[in-house]
């Protein structure tokens, strides 16, 4: 009865993880959850009054699917005014979320056999959606010692006749590592030459930490640009997950043509609604609340990477950007799922293991909670730490 395709789909281990947590605590059991990539603040005022506003004013019918022309402007603004990209209207789509975004580009441009390098640890979603799309992922493990980044080295070495795509993401979720300009750039010379694109996912862009610079994968070059597709959305930076807005941009007007017509035989626009209430934070009106939101998750970081970094038998990097903490178990198991599992089950806290990421002996620890639930968190887990080493 089932298609191939979707017997191949694995669900997501980090909303598996969350949904578990989330029933175990329903059931009365006391559960701290570091498992979900989700903001703790509330959605700005100022966008939940543009939405407000839209609904009394009727704004709640269909609309183009690539979204309304004075949402289309401003994420156009935006692109021009943080990255100094150039986008017209009709070379951006606005989708549900930045997951939509990946799925249409992945649906589009995939045929089967064609191979996607993903450099891991990867965000769970990557290998799953070029799978479904008839690709290969083509897996490359990068190094903790190098910040875990892809080097130009490792990309060559991946690169074959049916290399489609590379995916890219910075700052990266589940490890926080912020690739710079040289880093970029030196990827781009290796591509110079090829047909192969780049999904460069820039979500957590405003989220960066003791002073990282953020730099656009199609900034680097003109031949950067036409082979980048640039993919963000408003989730993360300014807590609109439940709102699910996405949207990517590509100098191939054909390309964003076919994903519009991918989309309008799916899901056709985003709710009307969330596009009024994205406008004003792509025009930078709720920026403060951004920054206040940031330095909160940068004094989290701080303390975090310090209290693991003191557990022994555990390590971990000091993210640049984003808001987890990619922790390293190796010394004490070299099963991760076991590690989670019996972590929650025994000490009630929940985190994602690394092989979900692409990467075992390590785990996902997200810090998009409250400093006082952070340090009880910790403290279990080192207790469950010193138990097991005994």
């Amino acid at each position: 009865m089932l298609s191939r395709r979707i017997k191949a789909l694995s669900p997501s281990m980090t909303i598996a993880i969350s949904t578990l947590a989330r029933e175990l605590k329903e059931e009365g059991k006391d559960i701290l959850s570091f498992s979900a990539g989700e903001p703790d603040f509330d959605t700005p005022q100022i966008i939940k009054d543009a939405a407000i506003d839209a609904i009394e004013r009727g704004f709640t019918k269909y609309t183009a699917v690539a979204g309304i022309p004075e949402l289309l402007d401003a994420i156009s603004n935006k692109l021009k005014r943080d990255n100094g990209l150039e986008y017209s209207r009709n070379q951006i789509l606005v989708s549900n979320g930045a997951k939509q975004s990946l799925f249409n580009l992945t649906q589009t441009i995939i045929d089967d056999g064609d191979e996607v390098i993903i450099p891991a640890p990867f965000w769970v979603t990557y290998p799953e959606l070029v799978k479904y799309a008839g690709g290969k992922p083509v897996i490359v493990h990068t190094d903790e010692k190098r910040g875990f980044k892809l080097t130009p080295e490792q990309l060559q070495a991946a690169i074959s006749s049916r290399t489609k795509l590379l995916i890219l993401t910075s700052p990266s979720n589940p490890t926080g590592s912020v690739y710079t300009k040289e880093e970029l750039r030196a990827l781009g010379e290796v591509l110079k030459g090829t047909q192969i694109l780049i999904a460069s996912d820039e979500m957590y862009e405003k989220l960066l930490f003791d002073g990282t610079e953020f730099v656009s994968t199609a900034s680097i070059s003109e031949d950067m640009y036409q082979r980048t597709i640039t993919i963000n959305g408003l989730s993360k930076s300014v807590a609109m997950t439940g709102w699910r807005f996405g949207y990517l941009a590509s100098s191939s007007k054909e390309l964003i043509a076919k994903m519009v017509s991918l989309q309008s035989q799916s899901t056709s626009n985003i709710n009307s609604i969330t596009q009024k209430a994205a406008i004003p934070a792509l025009n930078g009106e709720v920026d403060d609340d951004i920054e206040r939101m940031r330095m909160a998750f940068e004094g989290r970081m701080h303390e975090a990477v310090e209290l693991f970094n003191n557990i022994e038998g555990l390590s971990v990097l000091r993210p640049k950007g984003a808001f987890y903490l990619f922790v390293n178990i190796k010394d004490v198991s070299d099963d991760s799922i076991e590690f989670c599992k019996e972590l929650l089950q025994r000490y009630g806290v929940a985190v994602v293991p690394g092989i979900g990421f692409g990467s075992e002996g390590y785990f996902r620890f997200s810090f998009a909670t409250d400093i006082v639930t952070i340090r009880e968190g910790i403290r279990r887990i080192e207790k469950f730490v010193k138990e097991i080493q005994s």
